[in-house]
């Protein structure tokens, strides 16, 4: 398509009633001109023609682009998509078909539209088939015409009935009614239009986390108990630092039997013996806390 020719730029912001302004100068082709233009595209790459061509049906996707408003995009960005798809239609149009160049174009302008919408509705792709693609649209509109509100989930009567009019499964339609009442939203998207100005939505995202701060002083302080654990249990007799590991600090703790068997001492003999070390154990750290200042926990030390 011609680069050296100037379309109307549709405005980033506001301003689209001097667009709308702008485009309704350009007169409407009768057909026998249409299909010379055409001709002489396809021909001999005739810029100007295909400057014609276009601005003629501007009004035509600013038509089909204000259906799809209640999307929540701006205007002026279904519009610039519209055009997109108006422009391969242009260069991609057979006039020796005998349709008009509107009736080729509204597909391919819808089809452009209709990916926007896609693409901006959500990161996570809508649908991977065409069939998908339709529900997507024509489920809003139906909806819309039985009075049954965007939000909230459907009734079984409601799935029933939509069911029937759109030809797909209740779990399809449900699935993407849900999809329907959740949209991707960017960071910097304002809290509200009559919120304090600069409010974006995410300041009020809370992060729930501990922060860096807390984290490392709980490391800290596990690294200094840990410490203060390994020097005590290491001061203990033999037999007894070897139950207490055992049985206090081991994942996954033999029984008392198994310890016995090992030692070739009774039940009640393992267990006093680890009453005895956790004792001495507990004696001793909560002695270094009280020099500290502090109270370690004795990890696994649990009666």
């Amino acid at each position: 398509m011609a680069k050296s020719l100037v379309y109307p730029a549709v405005p980033t912001e506001g301003g689209m009633s001097q667009y709308f302004r702008e485009i309704w100068r350009f007169p409407l082709l009768e057909k026998e001109e249409e299909q010379m233009l055409a001709i002489r595209l396809r021909e001999n790459g005739d810029t100007e023609a295909a400057h014609q061509l276009v601005t003629s049906h501007l009004r035509l996707v600013v038509k089909i682009a204000m259906k799809y408003k209640g999307y929540g995009l701006p205007v002026a960005d279904l519009v610039s998509e519209g055009n997109i798809g108006l422009m391969k239609a242009v260069k991609k149009f057979d006039p020796d078909l005998g349709f008009r160049l509107s009736t080729y174009a509204m597909w391919w302008i819808r089809a452009s539209i209709t990916e926007f919408v896609l693409k901006s509705w959500s990161l996570v792709k809508m649908g991977t088939v065409a069939s998908q693609k339709k529900l997507f649209f024509s489920l809003r509109s139906l909806k819309s015409r039985l009075n049954i509100l965007d939000s909230g989930e459907l009734t079984p009567a409601q799935l029933e009935d939509l069911s029937d009019k759109l030809k797909s499964s209740p779990d399809e339609i449900a699935n993407m009614n849900r999809r329907l009442a959740v949209r991707d939203l960017s960071l910097n998207a304002p809290m509200s239009q009559d919120g304090d100005e600069g409010a974006e939505f995410q300041d009020s995202l809370v992060d729930n986390r501990p922060s860096p701060e807390h984290i490392y002083a709980e490391h800290e302080e596990k690294s200094y108990n840990g410490e203060i654990l390994a020097r005590v249990v290491a001061d203990l007799p033999e037999r007894e630092r070897d139950i207490f590991r055992q049985r206090r600090l081991s994942e996954d703790p033999p029984t008392l039997e198994e310890i016995g068997v090992q030692y070739g001492i009774s039940r009640e003999r393992v267990r006093q013996l680890e009453v005895r070390a956790f004792k001495r154990v507990q004696d001793a750290v909560l002695a270094i806390a009280r020099e500290q200042g502090s109270v370690p926990m004795v990890e696994g030390a649990s009666t």
